[in-house]
């Protein structure tokens, strides 16, 4: 039998925000890790260019011959690395790279740690691939990030799933972190999978690191979507160690032909948007302090650093006993439209609600407006 895996809980969110915005309200939009901005110019012209002039037919299932290329100039000016281009296959998104890289990584039965709270989609893919995804609970201690010495309380592994910065908590692993784990998994040959899809959104002065600069064992996870800002049009890359490249290229063949032909293109141009990309950056910047400054006054005080990504992660439970009751209240009398912890910690995410700042300065300060003003209500009822 094909094993049932757990919904996608903010996904109900957004039916309900939607549901509520096509009745005329107004919705204050912190639940999905999802740009308010769309691709960058240089990109969209690329695509008009091409859709008058090119049939956009199949392409090579690794992606257009300059992509690769050009990903690995893209990680040399990041990191001051050099990478061959033949380690780096475009996929469909980064969800496409996760399938192809979990199935030609590890056998039915494997046991891959992925840490708690998390991204779910890393538990579900593992669990539709009949993989064992091996829960490791991380707190405030360790700044919601894995140490060695969970992983040396797991049990027997096949593979770790490390995200620096953080889906849903905002933290960084620092580059030494980083290295003590990818160092710890290769002594015992346990495959490190390293998902760096918000690496760009980073604030003040934290550093982050790649894994493929600290192991030839590594794969390394990334994506268009998040600081380049193309979320919709699926097109991700994964740094590959040399014994997975055929593996990954047949797959690929044989489960999706090839990336999106027109969506290649347009990432071969946002390569070259860094500027307009950085302004983005400088504006997630300017959402972070308003929520981070905002949420205490709503009641919302333990809240995780928030780092990098978009993202923050704040305990409600002395709101509500739980989180998903919570978000619904909000959405239904405020508009304000947040994430339950439920998706990314099914044993105490009922207890937290994850705020998204991707949006624009306008949406978080009505957000802090309408929740202050319900928290001030509450105290005088």
């Amino acid at each position: 039998m094909r094993p049932l895996i757990d919904p996608f809980y903010v996904m109900e969110v957004v039916a309900a925000a939607q549901e509520r915005e096509e009745a005329g309200e107004a919705v204050f939009h912190l639940e999905v890790g999802q740009p308010s901005t769309g691709a960058p110019r240089g990109a969209v012209e690329r695509a008009h260019d091409l859709l008058d002039a090119d049939p956009l037919g199949y392409t090579a299932s690794r992606g257009i011959a300059a992509l690769p290329p050009a990903i690995a100039n893209h990680i040399g000016v990041e990191y001051q690395l050099d990478v061959d281009p033949s380690r780096i296959a475009v996929t469909q998104g980064a969800t496409g790279a996760f399938v192809l890289t979990l199935l030609a990584a590890f056998e039915p039965g494997a046991r891959v740690a992925v840490t708690i709270p998390g991204y779910p989609c890393y538990r579900n893919i593992l669990t539709a691939l009949h993989m064992h995804a091996v829960p490791i609970h991380v707190d405030a201690n360790t700044r919601y990030q894995p140490t060695v010495s969970h992983l040396e309380a797991a049990g027997p592994l096949d593979g770790v799933i490390v995200a620096s910065p953080s889906n849903p908590t905002g933290t960084v692993l620092a580059p030494h972190e980083l290295a003590e784990l990818t160092q710890w998994c290769d002594d015992r040959d346990i495959r490190f999978i390293s998902d760096e899809i918000y690496h760009g959104l980073t604030y003040g002065d934290i550093e982050t690191a790649t894994a493929t600069a600290l192991s030839d064992r590594a794969i390394v996870i990334n994506s268009f979507s998040k600081y380049f800002s193309m979320t919709g049009w699926r097109i991700g890359w994964t740094v590959l160690p040399t014994d997975l490249v055929t593996r990954v290229d047949r797959l690929a063949q044989n489960l999706v032909i090839c990336p999106p032909a027109l969506s290649q293109h347009m990432a071969l141009a946002a390569l070259d948007c860094r500027d307009e990309l950085d302004g983005h950056v400088v504006r997630y910047a300017e959402n972070r302090r308003i929520l981070l400054e905002g949420l205490p006054k709503a009641g919302l005080t333990d809240l995780a650093p928030a780092d990098g990504a978009f993202y923050i992660w704040a305990r409600t439970d002395h709101l509500a006993a739980d989180s998903k009751s919570l978000a619904t209240e909000w959405l239904r009398e405020l508009g304000v439209a947040a994430t339950p912890g439920l998706d990314f910690d099914p044993t105490d995410g009922h207890r937290y609600m994850r705020f998204s700042f991707c949006g624009s300065p306008h949406t978080m300060y009505g957000a802090i407006d309408s929740l202050s003003t319900w928290r001030l209500r509450n105290l005088a009822g």
